[in-house]
């Protein structure tokens, strides 16, 4: 299935990341912590597809996307950073392994947070985020993706580090097994996990190897 959505806006997030507001077709719908794969409706770009997590609540009247554009190449991520209100994405089937199974410790590497955005902001709408915490690796404290709205979360623990930021006073630690010793004593709880696919790959074997239970450890597949 393919759809075409007209952009309603786009919002400012940090200084490479937007949220992106679409139309939302009638019937569908994901739940929190899904994705789908979209591609740019202009020619040139209509097979260039990549996958983005939904980040509203399911039961928004529109759809939202927050999502890290990247300079460096003149990529998909780029070409979005020049669309506005008006231009068209096309969306597919929604997928996703990322689900969440009780409270836990979700562990992000920079952009790697946007699975959980919706999936924290359905547990805050629905009374249920006591329990849970967020640790994020960003590399600086401008590249931190909705510092306030994840720090004014009610009954959610956050743990930032950064890991090029000499003057920041935030934590400055990579996530890595003396980091897990250090600030993650509770291995019995559930995990999930998302960043680039090394540190993910990472983090897997590191839990496995203090004793975490594979069984509780969420990761996208």
């Amino acid at each position: 299935m393919e759809t075409s959505v007209r952009i309603l806006d786009t919002i400012p997030v940090t200084h490479n990341v937007r949220h992106y507001r679409l139309e939302r077709p009638k019937g569908y719908d994901f739940t929190p912590g899904q994705a789908t794969e979209v591609s740019i409706d202009r020619d040139g770009w209509r097979d260039k597809k990549r996958p983005f997590t939904f980040t509203c609540l399911p039961d928004a009247d529109t759809l939202e996307f927050t999502i890290k554009s990247y300079f460096d190449h003149a990529g998909v991520t780029n070409e979005l950073w020049s669309l506005g209100a008006g231009d068209h994405l096309i969306l597919r089937d929604v997928w996703g392994t990322i689900q969440y199974k009780g409270p836990g410790s979700f562990i992000a590497g920079g952009a790697g947070v946007t699975p959980f955005i919706a999936i924290l902001r359905h547990l805050q709408d629905t009374g249920k985020l006591a329990g849970n915490r967020l640790i994020a690796s960003h590399r600086t404290e401008k590249d931190i993706i909705l510092r306030d709205e994840f720090e004014a979360m009610d009954g959610l623990e956050v743990l930032w580090t950064v890991t090029d930021d000499a003057k920041s006073s935030l934590l400055q630690e990579r996530i890595d097994s003396g980091f897990l010793k250090a600030h993650v004593p509770d291995l019995g709880q559930n995990f999930y996990l998302c960043g680039p696919d090394d540190m993910v790959k990472d983090l897997r074997g590191l839990l496995d190897e203090a004793g975490a239970d594979v069984g509780n450890v969420t990761w996208e597949k």
